[in-house]
């Protein structure tokens, strides 16, 4: 192999993070790098084992088979078309995972949120960036109150003994995009590290994990700015994941009022907070997943108390509309 010098720069975009990656000069401190669409969007894999991509492939694909509102054939296609599930312990575990976020977010992370996205034009498609139908509207007050009626994970009803999952009501939905890349990226680490793997950085649409350090160093991860290219700031993690969710993802305008396609689940129209950008730190990926959209659901000063007294080992890092109109983004 040829000889590489210090003077490549990789900046993997990934909705509202970058993972950066400096290619190094000897040969003893190559980086492997590959990546597939999956999950719906592009899932990177960069580690200094040759192995580690495909490890990480695998066991996301074989998550996806489960939670993948798509295929017909996964768990959780089933139970949104029977609304019963005798589920594997695997998928009714998530489930469960899932209701406590609910819980703990009081409600401003919640799996059901489905037919809200219906009626606002936000319905995911799968394959790539493309989320949405394009038929983007601002529905009646009548539509939302009628799908208000089917949303809330309370409304799923758990059965311990024999993993069954129930719906409450016909016409509900539950979609796990919110919480899956997270449970499918621990499950990655989990993979790697049985198989003695102690370095690799993972990068999934917007979420992120590094496991151990880059030849000695932290990784170094970028955060996209809200209303401006390029980046407003960087993070050195190690052992960690960080999420990030913003109203600059995925949105439309109308009437000169922006419409991001996070949805708060309570109230049944899109997220009004305050809030642009929400990232998050976790040492789990499923916790940085959930809280990201939680936390720019609920704002700053109530994401800030829930984190102190329910999650104190999450970092978060918050940007305001009035950050941006004032002063623009600073750390």
């Amino acid at each position: 192999m040829p000889r590489l010098t210090v003077n490549f720069l990789s900046l993997s975009m990934v909705y509202g993070l970058w993972a950066i990656v400096s290619l190094s000069g000897c040969q003893s401190q190559r980086l492997y790098k590959d990546n597939r669409l999956m999950m719906g969007t592009y899932i990177e894999v960069t580690s200094p084992y040759s192995q580690a991509p495909g490890i990480v492939f695998e066991e996301i694909a074989r998550i996806e088979g489960l939670l993948s509102r798509f295929d017909p054939a996964s768990e959780i296609s089933i139970l949104n078309r029977t609304g019963s599930l005798k589920a594997s312990l695997e998928t009714f575990e998530i489930i469960k995972k899932a209701k406590e976020f609910y819980r703990s977010t009081d409600g401003a992370f919640d799996i059901t949120v489905g037919p809200l996205m219906k009626i606002w034009g936000f319905t995911l498609h799968q394959g790539g960036a493309g989320f949405t139908d394009k038929q983007f509207r601002v529905p009646e007050q009548s539509q939302i109150t009628s799908a208000l009626e089917v949303v809330g994970s309370d409304k799923i009803i758990l059965q311990e003994m024999d993993f069954v999952v129930k719906f409450e009501f016909p016409g509900m939905e539950v979609d796990l995009g919110g919480i899956a890349k997270g449970y499918s990226l621990d499950q990655a680490v989990r993979r790697l590290k049985e198989n003695h793997i102690d370095s690799c950085l993972i990068n999934a649409g917007g979420q992120v994990f590094c496991l151990g350090d880059k030849f000695g160093r932290p990784w170094q991860i970028g955060i996209r700015d809200p209303r401006r290219k390029g980046l407003s700031g960087d993070l050195e993690l190690s052992d960690k994941s960080v999420a990030t969710s913003g109203d600059y993802e995925q949105y439309y305008i109308a009437d000169n009022q922006r419409y991001s396609h996070i949805i708060d689940p309570r109230r049944g129209y899109p997220a009004s907070s305050g809030v642009v950008s929400v990232t998050v730190i976790a040492e789990e990926a499923m916790t940085a997943d959930a809280l990201a959209t939680a936390i720019f659901v609920l704002g700053k000063k109530e994401g800030e108390r829930l984190v102190g007294e329910r999650f104190p080992s999450v970092e978060i890092k918050i940007i305001e509309e009035k950050d941006i109109a004032i002063r623009g983004y600073t750390r």
